[in-house]
């Protein structure tokens, strides 16, 4: 490769990828790498003997207890689905080695690393794109693109569930509504210019619910509903428009319209066709699409550095009002 650039790639060259980290996301790249045409998947890179035998299992790939052991093999692009304390540190080395990249979200621990990381890539042009894989969901696009040319008035969001079993250095906000405040940006095409975040505490260490109240420069109303306190998941998008409501589950693919409203208050419904792709595999080929042609990834980098900067906005105008988690007393019993 060229030390100006990474430049484009041959399109008839298989493309050598590694992946970084082999936790759960990390586990799912590699598998689905592993089958993808025209890919040659060199292996993952993970300190933890536990999840190189995971992935070794579930893509049947090499394993490397080190990054520099990884890149030593030779590498034409990288996934990275590290910590996101590591995202900084570990993108930047990709990019001084003309790596091409894809960052799992968010894209740092800080919209000023963020920031970094971006401007690196662009002075070394090589693709970075960000794993919003919501994007993805076969679901969202066909709310997007019912959605196309219409008046958008508002949006309302929700992504609920239970803790999750994996230990985390961060909240709903930055786990889950950063997918939320990506999609806003994205429907409306327009940016989040302002923000009324209400969070608590309930009964974890960070922000464990969070309802969140946007307003985009186009004028659009947006919320987001977000919490481990629900027992079970769930994932769920309304899109209303002058002239249509749109309801789509994220979890069953079901994305129902209603349209031709009239003054009676009768209207009718129809459910919109829904693709069947694995979201994380349509986004892992639109990412190496535009390393072999050298394109503006799905998801750029400014995109997920804007997400952040919102999510990271919503923390920092609510971080005065959270408490934090209070014992809840048993009710005194009365003899009788």
């Amino acid at each position: 490769m060229s030390s100006k650039g990474a430049g484009k790639i041959e399109p008839k060259q298989p493309l050598r990828v590694g992946v970084i980290g082999a936790g759960v996301m990390g586990s799912n790249h590699a598998r689905v790498l592993a089958g993808l045409p025209s890919v040659q998947l060199v292996g993952v890179a993970d300190p933890l003997p536990a999840h190189r035998s995971r992935v070794t299992d579930l893509a049947n790939c090499a394993t490397f207890a080190d990054f520099d052991e990884l890149v030593a093999q030779g590498v034409d692009a990288v996934t990275v689905a590290a910590p996101t304390h590591l995202h900084h540190e570990i993108a930047l080395a990709c990019i001084a080695r003309n790596i091409h990249l894809l960052v799992e979200k968010p894209i740092a621990s800080s919209v000023e690393e963020g920031r970094e990381i971006v401007s690196a890539a662009q002075r070394a042009g090589v693709t970075l794109m960000i794993g919003h894989v919501e994007r993805f969901n076969p679901a969202v696009a066909a709310i997007k693109q019912a959605i196309a040319g219409e008046d958008i008035l508002s949006i309302g969001i929700t992504r609920v569930g239970p803790f999750p079993p994996r230990m985390s250095n961060v909240g709903v906000v930055i786990d889950l509504a950063v997918h939320d405040i990506d999609l806003i940006r994205w429907f409306t095409e327009s940016d989040i210019i302002e923000v009324q975040p209400q969070l608590s505490s309930a009964v974890a260490e960070r922000e464990d619910i969070a309802l969140l109240q946007f307003r985009t420069a186009s004028g659009v109303l947006a919320h987001i509903n977000t919490n481990w306190l629900t027992p079970f998941k769930a994932r769920s998008v309304t899109v209303a428009t002058r002239g249509k409501y749109i309801m789509g589950d994220l979890l069953t693919r079901q994305v129902t319209e209603c349209f031709g409203f009239k003054p009676d208050g009768s209207y009718s419904m129809r459910h919109l066709p829904v693709g069947y792709d694995e979201p994380l595999r349509a986004e892992l080929l639109a990412f190496l699409h535009a390393v072999r042609t050298g394109t503006a990834p799905a998801v750029t980098g400014d995109e997920g550095v804007a997400s952040l900067a919102i999510a990271t906005q919503c923390l920092e105008t609510s971080s005065h009002r959270i408490a934090p988690p209070v014992a809840r007393k048993e009710p005194r019993r009365v003899a009788g």
